[in-house]
């Protein structure tokens, strides 16, 4: 696979998609064709998340309803992990193995604002790359975060419907705060 920097070098930087739009909360449609236009949707995803400084992006954030993200994320020692993954699948550990990690997320589509969110701290996220083969990540740290993030988004659902109402509430004054540095098309146009 090609490193970050190389699929970043073949695509074109996206607006990035704001929560409030519509594709932000549907369901998105799986990957069926795993052709050059999937590809150049990957690079330009790539290039986009590159731009923003972000560690995952997902389709809907560039305005495309189509179950894929790609990634650029540490992993618990610090292991920098990258892909592209399509019609991914998440599953969590469960009883004794769980164990939450309560720390600050944020989202691109909801730039310049954070809260704390407690999530699994270890995800297998399972599903193809940009050619149909398959994709096992078992996941630690931040990329467990990362993962668990951008699969939520292909679902439909943003970070912040996981926060109870006072942290949302939080959380959108932090934005609205924050919302005059990134402009309509950012990044795009780069952060004020």
């Amino acid at each position: 696979m090609a490193s970050p920097s190389e699929w970043a070098q073949k695509g074109k930087i996206r607006r990035v998609t704001r929560w409030t739009e519509p594709v932000m909360h549907q369901q998105t449609k799986p990957v069926t064709d795993f052709d050059e236009d999937l590809r150049q949707l990957a690079a330009d995803m790539f290039a986009t998340m590159e731009a923003a400084d972000g560690v995952g992006l997902a389709g809907p954030q560039v305005d495309e309803s189509l179950a894929i993200f790609v990634f650029n994320c540490p992993d618990e020692t610090g292991k920098m992990h990258s892909g592209v993954v399509c019609n991914p699948k998440i599953t969590l550990p469960e009883g004794k193995e769980r164990q939450l990690d309560a720390t600050e997320e944020g989202c691109l589509s909801w730039p310049g604002a954070y809260q704390t969110l407690a999530r699994t701290d270890r995800a297998i996220c399972e599903g193809q790359d940009e050619n149909g083969d398959p994709v096992r990540i078992e996941a630690t740290g931040l990329l467990a975060r990362c993962v668990q993030h951008e699969t939520d988004h292909l679902n439909g659902m943003v970070f912040g419907d996981r926060l109870s109402t006072r942290a949302r509430r939080q959380l959108d004054k932090k934005q609205a705060e924050t919302d005059h540095l990134y402009p309509a098309d950012w990044p795009i146009t780069p952060k004020g």
